[in-house]
C-alpha cells in the first residue's frame, strides 16, 4: 500500500497512547516491520487564541507554528515537479522535461501545443539517465527525432516527436539490465550517428567506465563505437556544423568538474574517428582552471565558460589559428553552475535585426541572476529586464528566449521571453512547477539576502531569510519565532531566494526559515568555493551557527526553539552541528553522511574522490565523523532515507540512528522503499515534511500544530 492508505490504518489521534514500534519502513506494496503510527503529544497543552484588532485589520494572536495555513503539505508535494531541461525544434515548438511526483517521480518529455500540452513520452517509458548518478542530459531533439534514455533499461531509443502515438524504437543493445547509460548526447548529421557521453557499469558498479561513443541511427542495433576513451569522467560532447571538429570536456581523480578540467577539440576523419586532438584549456599547471559547456557558433567558433584569472566562471572564445584563448566580458560574476548534471545550457547564439550573431547568456552574482545579450565583437552587453531573479537553462528560437528561471514569487518555471532587438518585448509563463501557487500569495514569505560575519574575521557568507507570515495570525508581541536553518546539499552548490513552497510551508504556519550559503557554495567565485578545501564539517558548520547566532542578536528568533535540516551534504552539516556545537535544539537529517570513512568506500565513482579535498587524512576523516562522536549528542533527531540510494547509502542513516537509540536521545527513522537520492514520490515528500513539522512541535516547540497530522514514534520519547 502506498503511504495514504498506510495511514488510513492509523485511526488514532494526536493524543493516543504510542505504539511499541520502531524504525518506519515505508514500501509500495506495504511495510515489511510494523509501523509506529502515533504518539503522545507531551507537555504541549493547547494554548487558547486570542484576537487582536486594529482599525486596518483584525488577526488572530497565536503562538508562531500553530498558526493554519491553505500551504498543505498535498500542496507542497504536488507542486514538487521538476525540471528536467528544455528544447526548441525548427519549427519553434517548446520541448520540456518534468518529473510527475503525482506518478511516483516518472519523467516525462513534454510538448507545447495551445493550451494543452501534449506527452510525448508513453506511459511505459520514462526519460531519465543514471549516468553519474545525478544524470541530466537524458534527451535530445533534431527535426521531429528525439533521442533519449529510458529510466527502467536505460537504453537509448529513438522516437518521432510529429506522430500523435509513436512508439519509441531502441538504437543501443539490450545488456540483460540498466548496466550501461548514456547522457549529453548530440547528433551527428554528416556520419548519421548519435555522439554521447556512456557510463560502463557492467565489470563495477562503483568503478564504472566512462567513454564519449558514436550509436549508429540507421536502424541498426551494434555496440557503440568509443572515440574518446582514457579519461576518468567526461561531459559536454559537442560536434561544429559541418562535423568535422567536436569539442569535449574531461576531468580525472581526485579532482571534481569544478576543481580542475580540460577543454579538447578532436579534429574528425574521413571514417569517423577522431585522428588528432588539441587541449584548448586546462593543461597549463601554472593556471587553475575549470572549462565548462563548450559550443561551436554557427559560423564554427568555439566559445567555453572558465574560471582562469578572475575566479569566476566567464565566457571565453577560442582562437584555432594560435590556439588561444580570448576573455570576452570579464565580471566577478559567474555565468556557469557546477557540473553536477549533464546538459546544463547557459548561454545560445541568437542573431539580431542585421543578421550579427550575438550571445544571450545569464550570470549569477550577489545572489541574483541576470540575462543579457553580449556582443562580443564590441565587448558590450545589454541587460534584459524580466522577472526571474534566478535562472538556470535558456533555449532560443528566431526572436524568442525560452528561459527556465523563477524569483520570490515566481516558482521553477519556463518562460518565453519576446525580443525586439535587445528589449523585451513580452514575457510569458510556458510551465510552471505549480502552476496554481498564486492564489497563495498573501502568505508568502518574501526572502532577505543576509550577509552575516563568520568566525574568521573580514570573511562573511550569505543566506536567505524568510520571516514568519500569515495574513490570519500573529503573534504575542513577547514572543519569537522558533527558527529551521537549511543546510543545503552538495556541498559544492548554492541556495537561491526563489518561489519555495516547501519552505511556505513553515513561514505561513509560524516559523521563521533561513537557507544558508555557507563557504564552499558556489555563486560567489572560486575563492568562496574553496573555503571548504580540507574543511568539510568545519566552515559550513561554523557559518550555520553564526547565521543563527546573527539572527539571535537581531531578535529574529527563539533561542530554545532553533532546528537545522538538510538533505544529503546539507544533512551531514546538520548532524556534524548537533554532534560538535550546542547551537540548535533539535535536527532533520535527509538521507544524511554519518561516517565518512563509510561514504567514501561506498559511494559512486563521481564522488569517490570527492572527499579527500573537502576532509584530508585520515585522522580528519575520523574526527569530523559525527558517528564517532555521539556521546556529544544531546538533542532529538528524526532521520530520513531512501533505501535505493547509491550515493549515500542506507547504512548511513541506520549506524546514526541505532547509536542514538542506544544513547537514549529522542530518535526516529522513516525509510522509503524505491527512493532513492532525493525523493520523488508525492505521498513520500508530504510525509517528510509533515513529519518534521510534528517532530519539531512535540519535542522542543512548545505549540501544537494545526494540521491534524498522525506524528510518528519517537524512540526514548514515546
Amino acid at each position: 500500500m502506498a503511504i495514504s492508505s498506510l495511514t488510513r490504518l492509523a485511526t488514532s489521534t494526536i493524543n493516543s497512547p504510542p505504539p511499541f514500534t520502531t524504525v518506519l519502513i515505508i514500501s509500495r506494496y506495504f511495510t515489511k516491520r510494523i509501523i509506529f503510527t502515533t504518539a503522545t503529544q507531551k507537555n504541549n497543552p493547547p494554548r487558547s487564541f486570542k484576537t487582536m484588532s486594529s482599525s486596518q485589520n483584525s488577526k488572530v494572536t497565536a503562538p508562531y507554528g500553530s498558526w493554519k495555513s491553505p500551504i498543505t503539505a498535498d500542496v507542497v508535494s504536488g507542486s514538487s515537479k521538476r525540471l528536467g531541461g528544455t528544447a526548441v525544434d525548427p519549427q519553434g515548438h517548446l520541448f520540456w522535461l518534468e518529473s510527475r511526483p503525482s506518478e511516483s517521480g516518472r519523467v516525462v518529455l513534454v510538448k507545447e501545443a495551445g493550451d494543452e500540452p501534449i506527452d510525448i513520452t508513453p506511459p511505459e517509458f520514462a526519460v531519465r539517465t543514471l549516468a553519474q548518478e545525478y544524470g541530466g542530459g537524458a534527451f535530445r531533439i533534431s527535426g521531429d527525432t528525439v533521442i533519449f534514455s529510458n529510466y527502467k533499461d536505460q537504453r537509448l531509443y529513438k522516437q518521432s516527436t510529429s506522430s500523435k502515438g509513436s512508439c519509441p524504437v531502441p538504437i543501443t543493445p539490450d545488456y540483460g539490465g540498466p548496466v550501461i547509460s548514456y547522457a549529453d548526447g548530440v547528433f551527428d548529421s554528416r556520419f548519421n550517428r548519435y555522439i554521447t557521453v556512456m557510463e560502463d557499469r557492467r565489470v563495477s558498479s562503483t568503478n564504472s567506465t566512462t567513454t564519449i561513443v558514436a550509436v549508429p541511427l540507421d536502424g541498426t542495433i551494434q555496440e557503440p563505437n568509443v572515440l574518446v576513451s582514457g579519461n576518468d569522467f567526461y561531459a559536454f560532447p559537442r560536434v561544429d556544423s559541418k562535423g568535422e571538429r567536436m569539442a569535449w570536456i574531461e576531468w580525472s581523480h581526485p579532482n571534481m568538474p569544478w576543481d580542475k578540467s580540460e577543454l579538447w577539440v578532436g579534429y574528425i576523419s574521413e571514417n569517423g574517428d577522431i585522428h588528432k586532438r588539441v587541449c584548448v584549456a586546462g593543461y597549463d599547471p601554472k593556471i587553475v582552471e575549470s572549462p565548462t559547456e563548450p559550443k561551436w557558433s554557427p559560423t564554427g567558433e568555439l566559445f567555453f565558460i572558465t574560471d582562469r584569472k578572475n575566479g569566476f566562471w566567464n565566457l571565453y572564445k577560442w582562437v584555432e589559428s594560435k590556439n588561444e584563448v580570448l576573455p570576452l566580458y570579464p565580471l566577478n560574476a559567474e555565468f556557469a553552475r557546477p557540473l553536477w548534471i549533464f546538459g546544463m545550457n547557459s548561454y545560445e547564439f541568437v542573431k539580431n535585426e542585421a543578421g550579427k550573431t550575438l550571445i544571450a547568456c545569464t550570470y549569477r552574482q550577489n545572489g541574483k541572476s541576470y540575462l543579457g545579450i553580449l556582443d562580443d565583437v564590441q565587448g558590450s552587453f545589454s541587460l534584459l529586464d524580466i522577472p526571474f531573479t534566478d535562472i538556470d537553462n535558456i533555449a532560443s528560437w528566431n526572436d524568442y528566449l525560452y528561459v527556465e528561471g523563477a524569483s520570490a514569487v515566481h516558482p521553477s518555471s519556463v518562460a518565453k521571453v519576446t525580443l525586439d532587438g535587445r528589449k523585451v518585448v513580452d514575457f510569458k509563463i510556458c510551465w510552471s512547477s505549480s502552476s496554481d501557487c498564486l492564489k497563495y500569495e498573501s502568505y508568502f514569505s518574501q526572502p532577505e539576502l543576509i550577509e552575516f560575519p563568520t568566525v574568521v574575521p573580514g570573511q562573511n557568507a550569505y543566506a536567505y531569510y524568510y520571516p514568519p507570515t500569515n495574513p490570519l495570525y500573529q503573534a504575542s508581541q513577547e514572543e519569537k519565532p522558533p527558527l529551521l536553518l537549511k543546510s543545503h546539499g552538495g556541498p559544492t552548490a548554492e541556495t537561491r531566494g526563489i518561489l519555495n513552497l516547501s519552505i511556505q510551508y513553515w513561514t505561513s504556519r509560524g516559523w521563521a526559515f533561513v537557507d544558508v550559503n555557507y563557504g564552499g557554495s558556489t555563486g560567489y567565485g572560486r575563492e568562496f568555493r574553496e573555503r571548504l578545501l580540507d574543511r568539510w564539517g568545519i566552515v559550513d558548520v561554523d557559518d550555520c551557527c553564526s547565521c543563527a547566532k546573527f539572527l539571535l542578536e537581531n531578535g529574529k528568533a527563539d533561542k530554545e526553539r532553533l532546528c537545522i535540516t538538510g538533505g544529503s551534504a546539507g544533512g551531514y552539516t546538520t548532524l556534524a552541528a548537533l554532534a560538535f556545537r550546542d547551537t540548535f535544539k533539535a535536527g532533520a537529517s535527509l538521507y544524511g553522511v554519518a561516517d565518512l570513512n563509510l561514504l567514501k568506500a561506498e559511494t559512486h565513482k563521481f564522488e569517490s574522490h570527492y572527499l579527500d579535498k573537502l576532509v584530508g587524512d585520515d585522522k580528519a576523516f575520523f574526527d569530523r565523523s559525527p558517528i564517532n562522536f555521539v556521546d556529544k549528542f544531546s538533542c532529538p533527531i528524526i532521520l530520513f532515507q531512501g533505501l535505493e540510494d547509491k550515493v549515500v547509502p542506507p547504512d548511513q542513516a541506520r549506524k546514526i540512528y541505532k547509536a542514538l537509540k542506544e544513547k537514549g536521545l529522542p530518535v526516529a527513522l522513516v525509510e522509503y522503499e524505491g527512493e532513492q537520492h532525493g525523493f520523488r514520490k508525492a505521498e513520500n515528500i508530504k510525509f517528510t515534511i509533515e513529519q518534521q513539522m510534528v517532530f519539531f512541535a512535540r519535542l522542543i516547540g512548545r505549540f501544537n500544530v494545526a494540521d491534524p497530522i498522525t506524528p510518528i514514534k519517537v524512540d526514548n520519547f514515546d
